[in-house]
């Protein structure tokens, strides 16, 4: 179920601006905010089709995001490329964001202030999308912004719904590479994701 005792969640669907989108996209490159951009090579917004059904976040750049400037694009970027493309999906059909737009050192997860900090430009993000459904990809997304308390390994593939939203939890691509077996669980959320977008 939707937490609405946590201030994040409900933080995700408060933004009252008229920014278009690449002013938000300019204002973030920019950012300076947190510490996490001092050790970061670049600001990683997202990327994809802004008028996309589907929105994904993540955690936050890894090493391989931080050089290219675009989110997923490593080796857990390249199976949820596979990933979208079983569910005949193309990654420019999505819109593709983190939590965080700077990569933690040592690809570590982000804290709780961190996400609150960069928290405007997801909501930015999630203002001028508009989705149709949201994947949360891994705990530190689920955790962020649904349910602090939250447990991905129980609540993954279950439907939340807030303000005309479906909100799905499933495992982040690189659960997967260290452990395939995730990868029939993620098939069977990814197979409803496909069917609420035909819905």
């Amino acid at each position: 179920m939707f937490c609405e005792e946590n201030p994040k969640p409900a933080s995700l669907f408060s933004n009252k601006t008229n920014k278009n989108y690449s002013d938000v996209k300019k204002e973030a490159l920019s950012c300076q905010r947190c510490h996490l951009r001092e050790g970061a090579q670049q600001v990683v917004f997202g990327t994809g089709n802004p008028s996309s059904s589907l929105m994904l976040v993540g955690e936050g750049p890894g090493a391989r995001e931080d050089e290219l400037g675009e989110p997923f694009v490593g080796r857990a970027g390249q199976l949820l490329t596979k990933i979208l493309a079983a569910i005949n999906l193309q990654r420019s059909d999505v819109y593709i964001s983190n939590i965080v737009k700077c990569r933690p050192p040592d690809n570590r997860q982000p804290s709780p202030q961190e996400m609150e900090v960069c928290m405007p430009w997801l909501r930015e993000e999630f203002r001028l999308i508009k989705p149709k459904v949201l994947v949360l990809l891994g705990a530190t997304a689920y955790k962020g912004l649904i349910d602090p308390q939250g447990k991905i390994t129980r609540d993954r593939g279950k439907w939340i719904e807030k303000n005309n939203l479906l909100i799905m939890p499933t495992f982040h691509p690189a659960a997967l590479l260290r452990d395939p077996r995730k990868k029939v669980p993620v098939w069977e959320d990814f197979q409803k994701i496909e069917q609420a977008l035909k819905n």
